[in-house]
């Protein structure tokens, strides 16, 4: 079975590590932050060998090629100069601090969910982070998608804005879950497909997608027997959320094994497991990601 590669984890030591034992206070909850939502991996180029959350990182679409921001507090080229009033306007709304609208390949759609103590305290933690002074990387787009008062037409239609809202008739795991899933760790932006404009198809919601990150397939994680997870117990999830270890024994790569090893690893196996509780309480779907499951053999 192959691993990440080195750099991945010597990268994920250096932007992780230091969050893990943050302590207590604003700074280690918003460490936590930090890390359920995947460690913010886009942020960092890894590839190109670049400092954490300094930006640079390519993501291909097909509306062309997003490059992410330095997210450090360099307050030239990163985000030193922001208020936390700025920061939770981008979470939230979408919008820089001088009012002008981000592209959706920034994932507020799900971090409109996070609440005022998240954000605060995420504001927190990446005050503490080592400043890098990395001049952003304009973005290689098509038109019309590059101009970006085209963007103010797409919220317009495809953004809701709004906190997370506790469902009274669930369990404290499932809301717990319910919230890390949808909200921080934002997994429905890789794991359901998208319409023609970008936006999540929400019938298909983590029903896995042929162009998830990077171009590469995102698995259907819905309980479907045939298609997806519905043959996973609660602790298979939390299990491959800490180590990156499927119930085959296979082990995830890509953009979810960065994930998990800037960020996800480091939740605690209670917060785990509420994903768990989450993931497999959403409705089945049948839909096939990826080459089919060969047949099974005499011995299965």
């Amino acid at each position: 079975m192959a691993r990440p590669a080195a750099a991945v984890l010597v990268a994920a030591l250096l932007v992780a590590g230091p969050a893990a034992h943050a302590g207590e206070g604003a700074v280690g909850r918003g460490a936590y932050v930090f890390h359920a939502a995947g460690g913010c991996s886009c942020h960092t180029d890894l590839k190109g060998g670049g400092a954490p959350l300094a930006g640079g990182r390519a993501l291909a679409t097909p509306f062309g090629t997003f490059y992410s921001p330095n997210i450090t507090p360099d307050r030239e080229t990163g985000i030193g100069g922001w208020r936390l009033a700025d920061l939770a306007r981008a979470l939230r709304q979408g919008r820089a601090p001088d009012g002008s609208p981000y592209y959706p390949a920034f994932p507020y759609p799900s971090f409109t969910a996070m609440s005022d103590a998240d954000v605060a305290d995420l504001a927190a933690y990446l005050r503490t982070v080592a400043p890098v002074h990395r001049v952003n990387r304009p973005h290689d787009l098509a038109i019309p998608v590059r101009w970006r008062w085209t963007v103010k037409l797409w919220k317009w239609f495809e953004f809701t804005p709004g906190r997370f809202r506790r469902d009274p008739t669930r369990s404290a795991a499932w809301n717990r879950g319910a919230y890390l899933a949808t909200a921080l760790a934002h997994c429905g932006e890789c794991h359901t497909p998208r319409d023609r404009l970008g936006a999540v198809d929400r019938e298909m919601w983590f029903a896995g997608t042929e162009k998830g990150p990077d171009g590469e397939p995102a698995p259907n994680i819905t309980p479907d027997a045939d298609t997806g997870i519905g043959e996973w117990s609660v602790g298979d999830i939390a299990t491959l959320l800490g180590t990156g270890v499927k119930p085959n024994f296979d082990d995830v790569q890509g953009a979810m094994a960065e994930a998990i090893e800037q960020g996800y690893r480091y939740l605690s196996d209670a917060d785990r497991r509420a994903i768990g509780v989450y993931v497999l309480s959403l409705a089945p779907i049948h839909h096939r990601v990826g080459k089919p499951r060969p047949p099974a053999g005499p011995y299965e």
